[in-house]
């Protein structure tokens, strides 16, 4: 018996008209969809006129609906893999299931189109030709910390997601981080009736959402910290790595962030070293 296929299928964002032919293709023909929410995707495959049996695969799934999926995948039938929208896998689930269909030796087929990371990037005016893409970054805690020291000090435009109740917290973050006058531009409700663009610097989108709280899916592109490079070779000492890092548009307190993961200093001594600095 020749085993089942799994399919990566993206779905539109919200323009139905964004689905590509195959990917109806795919969702017409295969006898099972593993989708993140069947509540939304049952009214995807209602316009195609598809009625696969749909089977639910989220972020909490137990291991146990991974391993009924392999056992489809074994007998020879097809699944094809949906999220909520956009590209499975791109801060959405469905690495765990890719991983352990590849692992068990089965066909993963990729059927790419709609992401919010591209559009986002596409309709921006920032650099993308290399971009750091972090997803949701959490609520707070160390990490937190972490990844807005990496997102500020990043010389490569940088592109976040955030729920609209926390956008205003993350704008004043960064704000406080990469200083008021880094830009940035929010793409909000991508591809749907009420899409909108508004770019500004991070205070002044701050400003701007904490009196018009959003609504919708958000994404947001965040200008790169420099446009040079840090240099490759020898890693630097912590002082030089420091000024590198304030040259490149970081503040002092994520410069000693950084120092804190890149070179594994105290939280204190990366403070001393910053605010030694001349």
């Amino acid at each position: 018996m020749t085993p089942g296929t799994l399919y990566v299928v993206a779905t539109p964002l919200g323009h139905l008209g964004d689905l590509t032919q195959r990917a109806a293709d795919v969702l017409r023909t295969v006898p099972v969809v593993a989708a993140e929410d069947t509540r939304r995707t049952i009214g995807l495959l209602d316009h195609l006129g598809a009625r696969p049996r749909l089977l639910s695969f989220h972020a909490h799934s137990p291991e146990r609906r991974t391993g009924a999926l392999l056992e489809i995948l074994q007998g020879g039938r097809d699944v094809a893999l949906v999220t909520d929208a956009g590209t499975p896998t791109l801060s959405d689930p469905g690495a765990a299931l890719v991983a352990a269909v590849r692992d068990a030796g089965l066909a993963v087929v990729p059927i790419p189109g709609p992401s919010a990371v591209a559009a986002a990037l596409s309709g921006a005016g920032l650099p993308a030709d290399r971009f750091l893409f972090l997803g949701f970054i959490p609520r707070k805690g160390r990490e937190r910390r972490r990844l807005l020291a990496q997102a500020v000090a990043s010389e490569w435009t940088v592109v976040l997601y955030e729920a609209p109740p926390r956008l205003v917290a993350l704008l004043e973050d960064l704000a406080e981080a990469a200083g008021p006058g880094r830009r940035a531009v929010i793409a909000r409700e991508l591809t749907k009736i009420h899409e909108e663009w508004r770019r500004g610097t991070v205070e002044e989108l701050a400003r701007h959402y904490a009196d018009h709280p959003p609504r919708g899916e958000l994404t947001i592109v965040l200008e790169g910290a420099s446009e040079t490079p840090v240099g490759t070779g020898p890693e630097p000492d912590p002082a030089g790595r420091a000024r590198e890092l304030i040259a490149g548009g970081a503040t002092r307190k994520a410069a000693a962030a950084l120092l804190v993961e890149e070179l594994g200093l105290s939280r204190n001594a990366a403070y001393r070293i910053v605010t030694g600095l001349s």
